[in-house]
């Protein structure tokens, strides 16, 4: 595409050089610049794109997007400074290829829990409805039946525009994606246009990346703002902050709750380790999910379906169809009638949800052990208190690694123990590695028992000093379970 076509939409500072040449792709990483690319020169928090503005030119680029021209300008090489380089990221790279989220239904979902949850499940049923979809998800991307893996919450604005077009080309008429609070400032969604947003809710998360949970607010609300007014914006009404987040959205507001009167509202009738009965605007259903906070889940997904036109009817059948989503209260049973749980739980709020659904399941005389653990080189801040409400809610405790990434796990354990007091560390366990951690649950367990292992849910590894180990903490509850069976 011709340069001078990519901007447009961008409105630059100044344009240094001919921009009559043809850009063959976009790219972000000097490391895999190749002949007739488009180099994007970003700030990042550990990085800045400026710096490997030669080395881009010396591998082939014709072209550079940055917010300051460099010292050393190459007389063939077209220059074009802008104000933002992560704006004019987004907005080229729609046009680049060809603006793919004005030409199916794009649904995004904001909020502290539940995004993956949603989407997968948003995903599944408008498949099932005979659509051809697309997903955007932290566990995995999806175009139709074809499985992409994922490496962000939300990709980078180059992937998703390349992912978005692809879409379309095989036909999708939707696509569910997560949206996360640092794609959000990182401005990785600008240019995309979206049919819908919906909010989940907010609680204590990503402060070591926003500083304040204002600034935190303020990222899920700029996605709001940004709406336009043919969109949806579906918030979650019983979150303290759901009405602040649409305030000032030109997009036609919805809502959902359990506990206030909206737009759409849920109830749980029974609920069980096999699933729930709700009723869902005045409608019966029957679940195979587990607990207040997918009951929230899935109401977003029958409100989306409906804002999208599926008969409610339909949309309620459906939802008692699907299944649980990997790693988001996945249970199994053992031997002696051992329940075993594992949950993506990773914030002070989610643990609380999953421990408080397990609590108000279990019968008197179960006894409840929780294994967990913090990521390290993450906000340190909610390690005492996720300690704290895993002791409170719980029998027994094993505190362990979850990621300890570039951290001490050993610290990151000393950080938890802050929050507890000497009789709550008299019920707790502290075991470092956390396959040991997983074991010694299972060795304590009775008759009845209930195992929950939090914090790390699909993940299907374990990163510690910048290697990423095979761990998944299924894999590994099944293989004890089974060993045990065997004595």
């Amino acid at each position: 595409m011709l340069l001078a076509k990519l901007i447009e939409n961008i409105n630059p500072l100044e344009v240094h050089g001919s921009p009559m040449v043809e850009v063959l792709s976009l790219e972000l990483n000097s490391k895999i610049v190749t002949s007739g690319q488009l180099f994007f020169a970003l700030r990042g928090e550990k990085s800045d794109g400026h710096n490997y503005i030669e080395d881009a030119i010396n591998k082939g680029a014709i072209a550079v997007v940055c917010e300051k021209l460099p010292e050393k300008i190459n007389s063939v090489v077209c220059y074009i400074v802008v104000v933002d380089s992560h704006k004019a990221l987004g907005i080229m790279a729609s046009v680049f290829y060809g603006n793919p989220s004005r030409k199916l239904k794009l649904v995004g979902i904001t909020g502290t829990n539940g995004k993956t949850t949603t989407v997968t499940l948003l995903y599944r049923l408008f498949r099932l409805l005979g659509n051809k979809v697309g997903l955007l998800s932290t566990v995995t991307n999806f175009i139709d039946d074809e499985e992409i893996p994922a490496t962000h919450t939300t990709p980078d604005a180059i992937t998703i525009n390349k992912l978005l077009a692809t879409m379309v080309k095989k036909g999708c008429d939707y696509c569910f994606m997560e949206v996360s609070s640092h794609a959000i400032i990182q401005k990785r969604i600008e240019g995309l246009e979206f049919a819908g947003a919906i909010f989940s809710n907010i609680t204590h998360d990503h402060l070591d990346y926003h500083k304040t949970f204002a600034e935190y607010l303020r990222a899920k609300k700029m996605f709001f703002d940004h709406l336009s007014s043919t969109a949806f914006a579906l918030t979650n009404i019983d979150d303290k902050n759901g009405k602040v987040i649409v305030q000032n959205t030109r997009a036609k507001v919805k809502t959902y709750a359990l506990k206030t009167m909206a737009d759409y509202n849920c109830r749980v009738i029974e609920s069980s380790f096999e699933g729930m009965q709700l009723v869902v605007s005045g409608l019966d259903v029957w679940t195979r999910f587990i607990g207040t906070f997918n009951a929230y889940n899935l109401l977003a997904v029958y409100a989306t379906a409906d804002l999208l036109g599926v008969e409610k009817d339909e949309a309620l059948r459906l939802l008692s169809a699907l299944e649980a989503v990997a790693g988001r209260f996945e249970y199994v049973r053992g031997k002696n009638n051992i329940v075993a749980i594992v949950d993506y739980a990773h914030t002070p709020d989610a643990l609380e949800n999953v421990l408080n659904t397990i609590n108000d399941i279990r019968k008197n005389g179960e006894q409840l052990i929780t294994v967990v653990g913090c990521g390290g080189n993450r906000d340190a801040t909610k390690r005492p208190e996720m300690a704290r409400i895993a002791v409170e809610n719980s029998d027994r405790v094993i505190l362990t690694s979850d990621n300890p990434r570039d951290e001490e796990p050993a610290a990151i354990l000393e950080d938890m123990k802050a929050g507890l007091d000497s009789a709550q560390r008299s019920k707790t366990l502290f075991i470092i590695d956390r396959h040991e951690a997983i074991r010694t649950a299972v060795m304590l367990a009775q008759s009845g028992t209930i195992i929950l292992v939090a914090g790390k849910g699909h993940e299907t590894y374990q990163e510690i000093r910048g290697e990423k180990k095979h761990f998944d903490d299924k894999e590994i509850l099944m293989q004890e379970l089974n060993e045990l069976k065997m004595n």
